[in-house]
């Protein structure tokens, strides 16, 4: 039985990182947020200042939220109790003032609007050679550039897709729970398109005529924290986190194709739940700048993850060029840096789509829930589930860019390497 929750409705957050491609052509065009300064110090601060009259307010450990907002006179429309302590929603500027003062409060941060960008898509009715054609006639050049279209054809490793929500009755895709933080919606279905693409990659069901994720079959939570615009508050993305916090154990990984300036309450969040033993996988964003300087792509506890172009699911150089540049060349899109851990393919990536349908798209996005598949096929191969010994894994696994499987054109002097998921490992 599908589990289906909501959450206070509300808008949410944060800047979905995905640079979509219309027909393997067209430009990105996804310009990332300039970084706030960076934030102070732990402790109590930034009272005013929200422009939005919202607030997200973390509590120190073992306070009641209902007591501190209470003694304020703050209505909170979120309450927060696994991931972090606290609470969000309209605060005044006097309220904000006299919550940084408050002993039991740790920190107080203006709440933040950002949105995805408007996408070009290539929607497709059912693709009879996904990805442009394709080694398995199921599996895109994505999962074949990373052998892993030999994996299992059933995985039960439970993948969050925090994003827009996913298509919960699409063939292809398996969702047993799912829950909204979106005003106006009344589950995690998805109105965008964008997070059941990303679901797709990851863990589309074999042998559907479809698509093949990478862990195929495993078992999706849609949590909703972006609405049809792929817009909305940051204080909903945490509050999407906290949820799969909660569900620890449950859910061993969890994927963030969005982003946007550092914020210090979601990246605690993420790595609470890091800790609570969830291996959160995130896209590095398509601004070709520094991944380190945003979150949750820069926020240390994550795996995240650049992306390259490849046209034939296969190494060598030997594809068409695309858009983005040539066959098994880095992204010309694709942020960088030292944040980086991983690469995997994100040009002209094939996947699920909302209204059962597909779609291919290109970014950081389209990278990330590659490695979020291959998380799940660690986890069901080894049996393990620290997500410091499941990042250690996939890093052991994965292939230089120097070597005769890797890539080229990657000029930051950080040589992450790319994502493999050969089943079994060689």
């Amino acid at each position: 039985m599908m589990e289906t929750m909501i959450r206070r409705p509300g808008a949410f957050a944060a800047l979905a990182i995905a640079a979509l491609a219309l027909a393997g052509c067209g430009s990105v065009g996804a310009p990332a947020l300039a970084p706030d300064a960076a934030a102070p110090a732990d402790g109590a601060h930034r009272a005013p200042g929200g422009a939005s009259g919202r607030y997200v307010v973390v509590l120190k450990e073992g306070v009641a939220p209902a007591d501190v907002a209470r003694a304020h006179g703050v209505t909170p429309e979120i309450v927060y109790t696994s991931a972090i302590r606290g609470f969000a929603g309209p605060v005044s500027a006097a309220q904000a003032r006299r919550l940084v003062g408050d002993p039991r409060v740790a920190l107080v941060e203006p709440d933040r609007m950002v949105s995805l960008i408007e996408p070009q898509e290539r929607l497709l009715a059912k693709p009879s050679r996904p990805g442009g054609g394709s080694t398995s006639p199921e599996a895109p050049y994505g999962v074949d550039r990373m052998d892993a279209e030999a994996a299992p054809t059933h995985v039960n490793v439970g993948i969050a897709v925090i994003d827009t929500g996913i298509d919960l009755t699409h063939p292809d895709l398996r969702v047993v729970g799912n829950v909204t933080f979106v005003s106006g919606t009344k589950n995690g279905n998805d109105d965008n398109g964008h997070g059941s693409h990303v679901a797709g990659t990851a863990a589309a069901i074999a042998g559907n005529g479809g698509v093949r994720g990478v862990a195929p079959g495993a078992p999706l939570y849609a949590v909703k924290v972006l609405d049809r615009n792929g817009s909305g508050w940051y204080s909903r993305v945490i509050a999407g986190v906290d949820w799969v916090k909660a569900r620890a154990g449950t859910i061993r990984v969890a994927n963030m194709s969005l982003g946007g300036p550092k914020y210090k309450p979601l990246d605690d969040a993420i790595s609470a739940a890091v800790t609570a033993g969830v291996t959160f996988v995130v896209a590095a964003g398509n601004s070709a700048d520094d991944a380190g300087l945003y979150s949750p792509s820069g926020g240390g506890s994550v795996i995240c993850v650049s992306a390259i172009a490849d046209s034939d699911g296969k190494p060598g150089g030997l594809g068409n060029d695309t858009a983005y540049g040539p066959d098994d060349t880095f992204a010309s899109f694709s942020s960088f840096g030292s944040a980086v851990d991983l690469a995997a393919p994100g040009v002209g990536i094939t996947s699920t789509y909302r209204g059962g349908r597909y779609a291919t798209l290109s970014g950081t996005s389209m990278a990330s829930p590659h490695v979020a598949g291959a998380a799940a096929l660690y986890i069901a191969k080894t049996g393990i589930t620290s997500p410091t010994s499941v990042r250690s894994g996939l890093l052991g696994e994965a292939k230089p860019q120097s070597g005769s499987f890797g890539f080229s054109g990657d000029m930051d002097g950080w040589a992450e390497p790319l994502v493999y998921a050969g089943y079994p490992a060689p």
